[in-house]
Formats: structure tokens, sequence, C-alpha cells
């Protein structure tokens, strides 16, 4: 995963949903409790890295005590069914994690949804590999007319760089 010298941004067609999910360990002494909430994560990315047609595009995982997952998803639809199809892994192991932590307090669980509609996004990367929304649709070079974030999630017609202002 090489470093792309210079600045970049990222292109996707039509809508996309971005959904953040984690975990904290409450109480990390109590394995047992967080242990099948935690090791189910990874069956899932296998699960939906084999099958893009199940429309996760793709994400990001960081671990601390509280761990943040990142995904982008093509629509809300395929993220909601993955969710509640008995033929996935996530159901079974919401479940699990319902009939063994629901509200001891032990381990907490999070996630917020976001729907982006067509264009109403802005990324760019300065020296990165490619990362976040770029790699889960199109890396591509910053270019005249999205120097500027305000031009790249079209909240201005001026491409006015903030480099510009120094």
């Amino acid at each position: 995963m090489g470093v792309h010298a210079g600045r970049y941004t990222a292109h996707i067609e039509g809508d996309f949903v971005v959904f953040l999910i984690g975990m904290r360990f409450n109480k990390p002494w109590k394995v047992r409790a967080w242990w099948s909430v935690a090791s189910a994560m990874p069956k899932m990315q296998r699960e939906l890295a084999a099958h893009p047609e199940l429309g996760c595009l793709g994400g990001q995982q960081w671990f601390g005590r509280t761990t943040i997952l990142v995904q982008y998803w093509r629509s809300f639809d395929h993220l909601d069914r993955f969710s509640r199809d008995p033929e996935l892994p996530h159901l079974d192991a919401w479940r699990r994690f319902n009939r063994a932590v629901r509200d001891s307090g032990d381990v907490g669980i999070w996630h917020e949804t976001f729907a982006v509609r067509a264009g109403e996004y802005e990324a760019v990367y300065g020296n990165m590999p490619v990362f976040g929304l770029a790699a889960a649709s199109s890396h591509v070079p910053v270019r005249q007319g999205t120097q500027s974030a305000a031009a790249r999630i079209g909240a201005s017609d001026t491409d006015r760089p903030t480099l510009e202002l120094y």
C-alpha cells in the first residue's frame, strides 16, 4: 500500500451510505462478556469482502478501548438487508450479544449511519496511501475545479484553495 505523493480526492457515482460501528470495552477483564462481540466482526468482514453484491463498498477498522469500523455502502437498503438476513452472519451475532451482554454494562456497542446524496461529499488525501472513501470508490487526483473543499462539495463556485491564504 504505497503512498501517493500529491493531493487526491475520492469519486463515487450516485448516493451512498457511511456506516460507523464499534464497541467499547467497559470492563476489559470480563473477556467472556465481550469476546463474542469482538470475534463476530471478522466473520462479517470476510463475508462482505467475498460478496460485493451485498453492497458493502469497503471500510477500515481501528482498535483500542473503543473500536471503530468505518464502512461505505451502496445504499441503506443493502446495509439493512445485511443486518436482518438470517442467512448472513450479523443477525446471529446480534442475537448472541443480546443473550450474553444486553444491559450488563460490560461492553458497549454503538453505530451511526449517514445517507450521502450524490455529489454532497468532500474528501482530500495528501501524501497518503489509498484510504477511506477513495479506497471504497475511486482514488483520483485533485484537478482544476476541485482544489478547495468548498468546490469539491459544491458549496462554492470559486475554487480558491486554503493553501493560497498562506
